[in-house]
């Protein structure tokens, strides 16, 4: 299990791939991100997007899932998060695209009201197939810290 004490700022881990599909992103932005160049080819042409695209926010629920399954892999104590920051989308992400994540851990601190855990804060980038970003933010995660006997 990795715990808090374990977590040393400064590391960096790449993980996580995504193979984003056509149905997937229809699907999605059907049910929650409803504009049509996430719906349409023939709307899309007409954008600056050029295609049909993924939501930007279907591109966060395919980073959470790469990054629910490090955190599995890793055996994280994990307990959540409060947030993140600074959410960009760079690039389109589009239907063919394969994704893939790389994290740096920037600061952490022990909780003052909350002993038994830390939280820390990582920059997370997003890439496509062709190593470009598509998307940054930062987030706050939430960790046990090492149990004591």
């Amino acid at each position: 299990m990795q715990y808090f004490e374990d977590i040393a700022v400064g590391t960096k881990s790449s993980f996580g791939r995504y193979e984003v599909t056509r149905e997937e992103v229809i699907a999605f932005a059907q049910r929650y991100d409803p504009q049509p160049f996430h719906l349409s080819d023939e709307a899309a042409a007409a954008t600056h997007f050029g295609r049909l695209s993924a939501s930007g926010w279907h591109t966060c629920a395919m980073t959470m899932a790469m990054m629910v399954e490090n955190l599995k892999a890793n055996k994280q104590a994990g307990l959540g998060s409060p947030g993140l920051d600074e959410l960009r989308w760079l690039k389109p992400v589009y239907p063919g695209d394969t994704l893939r994540c790389e994290t740096e851990v920037l600061d952490k601190r022990a909780s003052q009201s909350r002993p038994e855990m830390g939280i820390f804060h990582s920059r997370m980038t997003v890439f496509n197939q062709h190593d470009q970003p598509v998307m940054t933010f930062v987030s706050t995660g939430l960790v046990a810290t090492r149990p004591t006997t």
